[in-house]
């Protein structure tokens, strides 16, 4: 049988660990894979401070090893009865002055690492048949590549608004759309329960009747899971929804977003938010918000409306119909949104490559350690447990070069960009924890040194050869037309870097990771320096992206150009380093007019902002990067005024320029476009009980609205400060106009006026200070 990987896990039966790996066939049916054979284990150097330490570990199966470390020392491997016994021996090793190795490694990854496997699958051995569920003992493990068709529900409940009664939930998949619904008489389009334990028994049953993969829902681990499983043992019922014994388990992954997760026995679940905010960019991340950009419809009822939670209590006890279409349409939605976007596909494409499982593909740290751990055991050698005072304490990893943008109006700018740059450079100078490793004490000519003189062996490295099979892989997606495996192929190799240079990796090291930029920086440097040989000017650089004004408008010049730049380049690699280069410098696009504004009130270009015009002036496109218009925490009034002086601009029109100034402030002054004066900003967790002096507007806001966490705040702000402002509702008084003309209005207009030799002051008749003789 082949299949597709949900869930490693274990269970500890009988005194004796047991592998659990359940997951999805090709065939068709679920499947579990129990493994009791396997151990869990670690090792440490093979010195005296282990031995000496391990006498006083009798329970401990220590072996020697042929393996070694990156170092090249021999190490001892150290066996447990039990998973749970690793972290109290490595912690007691710790103290001892030992420093276990790959002490970190959860029980059933150590399991698939050691074996090679990924998402897919082959499993040769006999199944019987539990249920709906293929059983396998100890069979043989093989990898595979596999798409199952995953059965996915998507789950809505519908509760009081304190959350402590079920009115109702919907359930859409698996072949179903039905709600069921807590009522007294008969609704049409429900499955109706008298009391509240009759709906929660026959929910839990249902989950188990259609057996699905995956469960989704919007914010369905914090807000669906949760209330069911508190609603369930409230009612003294089993909470369990699982495809084996267990209650779900919450936890909370570390990182900045702090995402909650679910797991359930057997199945995965997965919450449209995350995938949402991973994938797209939006104001917020609203079911209604994210649904109206992605579907063009909505909720059926609006959730923003004053006290919507009491018009869902008004709902179940008036129009119980109602309810039961707006809770299987908010159930609809996230299935909807998640086939149009792609997004389960680009989650199980990107766990088919990592091996993590479909809640953690985000899980970048974990993934590397999947890819990279199986082929560093190939070549004998054992990694360090991640540095937990390390990574505390963080360390200096340097960022991406950037040129000193030259401010002002240009005509005919060429972006060129280096396809993956930071791929490209690890498979150039063979960039790699391996290679560094390997390079100490090694002849000099066997060596490549960065320029920030970290080493690196020239034979050896394992990242570039997992790149070199991840691009030829792309090559395959793209020409059987599969964006998703495209799209992953790409996030993985681009979170290399980010990878190595996270103090929470086993392999961190800021030699490595600043290596990686700085040769970043030095083809940047020499980027720059053969486009100006040729004559070209550069005006702009950033990482990986140069721009470069043209001396003509022929068509070929940029394409000419490119080649001759990126020739350069590689030839002075080769000469520099006796290395071959993996370098592809494209030409992204054509500016036919181009602006980098000034940094506010000061002299030079600001980084990471800019605007330009493609195509002619009358069927053209506008394309504005960084700048007010495009920034989600600036009112809308900004982009209306910004991007219509800019067309204006970049068309020839710029007679229009100030009575367009001048019309648009006479409007906001007359209240005309209030509308388009909210502000809309992140609340992080924390925030607003953090600030207890200099407190920001979206917090005043937030705390003035009840928003204690989370979301994003919508607010105005009026002649007594910043006040709340939700959607589709009125707008609050005394909104502070003249705020928004000097605030909003008169630096986004001068940034570019200013270079035209103009001013706000002039487009609204104000007068200018004249200049001094």
């Amino acid at each position: 049988m082949k299949g597709f990987l949900l869930q490693p896990t274990y269970r500890v039966r009988s005194g004796v660990p047991v592998v659990q790996l359940f997951g999805r066939s090709e065939e068709g049916p679920a499947f579990v894979v129990e493994d009791d054979r396997f151990r869990p284990y670690f090792f440490v150097r093979d010195e005296p401070a282990a031995t000496a330490a391990l006498k006083a570990e009798p329970g401990v199966r220590v072996e020697p090893s042929e393996l070694r470390d990156l170092a090249g020392a021999a190490v001892l491997r150290l066996e447990c009865a039990l998973p749970g016994d690793v972290p109290q021996l490595r912690e007691r090793l710790g103290a001892r002055g030992v420093r276990p190795l790959e002490a970190d490694v959860r029980f059933p990854h150590r399991y698939l690492i050691d074996r090679g496997l990924r998402a897919g699958l082959e499993i040769d051995g006999a199944a019987q048949m539990d249920g709906g569920l293929a059983r396998f003992r100890n069979p043989t493990l093989r990898p595979a590549d596999v798409r199952p068709a995953l059965r996915v529900l998507s789950l809505d409940l519908e509760t009081s608004p304190d959350a402590s009664r079920l009115y109702s939930a919907a359930l859409a998949g698996c072949g179903v759309e039905e709600v069921l619904l807590l009522s007294a008489r008969p609704v049409g389009g429900a499955h109706v329960f008298a009391d509240e334990r009759a709906l929660a028994r026959a929910l839990l049953e249902r989950l188990r009747e259609l057996d699905p993969d995956v469960i989704v829902g919007w914010n369905v681990v914090d807000f669906d899971l949760r209330v069911l499983e508190r609603r369930v043992r409230a009612l003294g019922l089993p909470p369990e929804l699982g495809r084996a014994p267990g209650e779900t388990r919450f936890v909370q992954d570390p990182g900045f977003q702090r995402q909650s997760r679910a797991e359930i026995p057997g199945r995965v679940v997965l919450d449209g938010v995350g995938l949402a905010r991973e994938s797209l960019r939006l104001v917020d991340y609203r079911l209604e918000t994210v649904a109206r950009a992605v579907l063009g419809r909505g909720k059926k009822i609006d959730q923003d409306a004053p006290d919507a939670a009491a018009e869902i209590a008004r709902l179940f006890r008036e129009d119980p119909e109602a309810l039961v279409a707006y809770n299987l349409e908010d159930a609809r939605l996230v299935l909807d949104i998640l086939e149009r976007e792609g997004l389960l596909a680009l989650a199980v494409e990107r766990s088919a490559l990592s091996g993590m499982p479909l809640d953690r593909v985000s899980a970048s740290v974990a993934s590397f350690d999947r890819l990279y751990l199986p082929e560093l055991r190939r070549r004998g050698r054992v990694a360090p447990s991640v540095d937990r005072e390390r990574a505390d304490a963080g360390a200096e990893v340097v960022g991406g070069a950037l040129l000193e943008p030259t401010p002002g109006f240009f005509r005919r700018v060429a972006v060129f960009d280096f396809k993956s740059l930071y791929p490209s450079l690890i498979r150039t100078f063979q960039l790699d924890p391996l290679a560094h490793a390997e390079a100490a004490g090694a002849e000099p000519d066997a060596v490549i040194v960065a320029p920030n003189g970290a080493r690196f062996a020239r034979e050896g490295a394992i990242l570039p050869g997992v790149i070199d099979a991840f691009l030829a892989s792309r090559e395959a997606a793209k020409r059987r037309g599969d964006p998703h495996a495209d799209a992953a192929l790409k996030i993985m190799m681009n979170a290399f870097f980010g990878v190595l240079g996270t103090p929470a990796c086993r392999f961190f090291d800021p030699a490595v990771a600043n290596a990686i930029t700085s040769f970043g920086q030095q083809t940047l440097r020499w980027t720059r320096d053969a486009f100006e040989a040729a004559g070209n000017r550069v005006l702009y650089g950033d990482t990986d992206s140069v721009f470069v004004q043209l001396h003509r408008d022929a068509p070929d010049e940029a394409e000419a150009l490119r080649a001759a730049v990126e020739a350069e380049v590689s030839a002075r690699i080769e000469r520099e380093y006796a290395a071959s280069s993996k370098l592809s410098l494209e030409l992204e696009l054509v500016f036919d007019r181009f602006f980098l504004p000034r940094v506010r009130g000061g002299r030079g270009g600001s980084k990471k902002r800019y605007a330009g015009w493609v195509g002619d002036a009358d069927a053209g496109r506008l394309v504005v990067v960084g700048l007010e218009s495009v920034r989600r925490d600036w009112p809308a009034v900004a982009r209306r005024l910004q991007q219509g002086l800019l067309e204006r601009v970049f068309q020839d029109r710029e007679a229009e320029l100030m009575p367009f100034v001048s019309e648009l402030v006479a409007r906001v002054r007359a209240g005309e476009l209030d509308p388009e004066l909210v502000y809309a900003k992140r609340i992080r967790k924390g925030a607003v009980e953090r600030y207890t002096d200099a407190v920001p507007p979206h917090v005043q806001a937030a705390r003035k609205a009840g928003r204690t966490a989370g979301g994003v705040i919508r607010y105005v702000i009026t002649e007594t400060g910043p006040e709340p402002a939700p959607p589709r509702r009125p707008l609050p008084p005394g909104i502070d106009r003249r705020h928004y003309v000097e605030r909003v209005l008169r630096p986004v207009a001068d940034a570019i006026l200013l270079e035209l030799g103009s001013s706000f002051d002039e487009a609204i008749g104000e007068a200018t200070q004249l200049p001094l003789l």
